[in-house]
């Protein structure tokens, strides 16, 4: 990280880029052309739990700098992190690179989305430096050209460009954008994925290559619809159990989100919603209970433009 004492800022972009959630992962075999990826057919949903990342141009040849705020940072605090290999702080170079500019660029993290939860929150910080530099620099480039960035970043990167409901193939870079009437999300809807969602989230972390190098051990769980959540039960054995305690609570689904720990159940109602929340404190089957709207949607706005742009 480079000194940031610099005599003032040349423009920001603040972005409020939502969390993710699986509403189904299938995973299948290994790719050697992707790194040792798993293929995946997924589909994507935002959650409104927001990481709001705020870009800062700075004076010529003064470098990047970082800093990141909130209270449940896991890892990220640790003073000993190379910040160099932070999703942020990849992307800018990648963007910075592609764009033909210099990296002299503040960038400050304010996060809400829990670390190594599985809602990919890292993915999430990266996609809001794309899109806040693609503002900032006036590059005006479209998302098919955004994802095609993030793709070489990260498997969830191209999704939290866009936010909303989205399939994903491929790795889960490969990014078809599903309006919330489509037939896969209508039947989604209609086996229980909607209404208000209510999230449990653990001080412990999962790290995703632990949980898939479980999952080629172990395989799918008999009927769920993320392939992931075996394993992740596994090594986190109480998202199994408010699992249980959210459907039992009333919740009309609840799953482990992507590789884990987090559990994420939708509810119908209020009252659900509480039965849901009572539960979980009663069991102590969460260490910390979040609710949110689904979809959720990034937002973009100039510091100076106060009602920012969807």
């Amino acid at each position: 990280m480079t000194d940031d004492n610099t005599p003032g800022t040349l423009g920001a972009v603040s972005v409020d880029c939502p969390a993710k959630t699986n509403l189904t992962l299938h995973v299948g075999e290994r790719h050697d052309e992707w790194g040792g990826r798993h293929a995946l057919d997924t589909v994507y949903c935002g959650l409104g739990i927001y990481d709001t990342v705020t870009v800062e141009q700075k004076r010529p040849s003064t470098g990047f700098s970082l800093d990141i705020s909130g209270r449940f940072l896991g890892d990220l605090a640790s003073s000993s992190t190379d910040l160099r290999r932070n999703h942020a702080v990849r992307a800018l170079f990648t963007m910075a690179h592609a764009a033909g500019r210099e990296a002299d660029i503040s960038i400050s993290i304010e996060k809400e989305i829990p670390v190594g939860a599985g809602l990919g929150g890292g993915s999430a910080d990266a996609a809001a430096v794309i899109l806040g530099l693609n503002a900032l620099w006036e590059l005006d480039w479209p998302l098919e050209k955004l994802q095609a960035i993030a793709a070489g970043l990260g498997a969830d990167m191209p999704f939290c460009l866009s936010g909303g409901y989205a399939r994903g193939t491929g790795f889960g870079e490969r990014i078809e954008l599903l309006d919330a009437t489509s037939p896969t999300v209508a039947a989604l809807r209609a086996d229980g994925f909607d209404g208000d969602v209510i999230v449990g989230a653990y001080r412990a972390e999962l790290g995703t290559p632990e949980v898939y190098g479980l999952f080629d051990e172990l395989g799918d769980g008999d009927g769920d619809l993320n392939s992931l959540q075996k394993a992740a039960i596994e090594l986190h054995p109480r998202s199994g159990r408010a699992i249980e305690l959210a459907l039992e609570a009333g919740a009309t689904q609840a799953f482990v989100s992507g590789s884990g720990p987090s559990v994420v159940a939708f509810v119908p109602d209020g009252a659900a919603m509480e039965a849901v929340d009572r539960s979980w404190r009663e069991w102590n089957a969460v260490d910390r209970l979040i609710t949110a709207t689904a979809p959720a949607v990034p937002i973009v706005r100039h510091l100076d433009s106060p009602e920012g742009d969807r």
